[in-house]
């Protein structure tokens, strides 16, 4: 019987160039249509991991039409006015889906922020320097790796400020 091999991703092939230890994980879509939040609670459920472990990657546009990426913790939403602000923006808003694969290369749901078409200023929320591993997208819905958030935000020069809603 063949063995199945692994479906490498840009993101896992990134991390292996760049010689960064990651875990790859795999999970099952949801078989019914999940809202954002929960469909990331889906995802940390599905891996048996806290929700506070497992980041979603969301795009925004600022002000000055400039695009942005922020992490977040699945459960958590994004401070639209805290993120405008670690970003130096007047004000930022969500692109919207349709605008998400021709401008990051992803899908929704399998969006990550490693390996986008251009690398976009980043910032994750603060609680990530907390955690000894993180899980972000490996670029393609049902993919999850699982790394150290120090290697992560180093590879893409990514900061750290307090975006998330209260």
């Amino acid at each position: 019987m063949a063995k199945h091999k692994e479906e490498k991703t840009n993101v896992m092939r990134i991390l292996e160039q760049k010689n960064i230890p990651y875990t790859a994980h795999a999970y099952a879509e949801s078989e019914s249509p999940l809202g954002d939040r929960e469909y990331g609670l889906h995802i940390a459920q599905t891996l048996g991991q806290p929700p506070e472990r497992v980041y979603k990657t969301l795009v925004a546009r600022g002000a000055g039409k400039a695009l942005y990426v922020f992490c977040i913790p699945v459960a958590e939403s994004l401070d639209l006015k805290k993120a405008a602000r670690a970003v130096g923006e007047k004000s930022v808003e969500l692109i919207a889906v349709k605008e998400l694969l021709p401008l990051t290369g992803y899908v929704r749901g399998g969006c990550s922020p490693v390996g986008m078409k251009k690398q976009f200023p980043t910032v994750f929320h603060s609680a990530v320097e907390a955690c000894e591993t993180v899980f972000v997208s490996a670029g393609k819905i049902g993919a999850q790796a699982e790394l150290a958030p120090a290697a992560l935000l180093a590879l893409i020069g990514a900061t750290v400020a307090d975006i998330i809603a209260e």
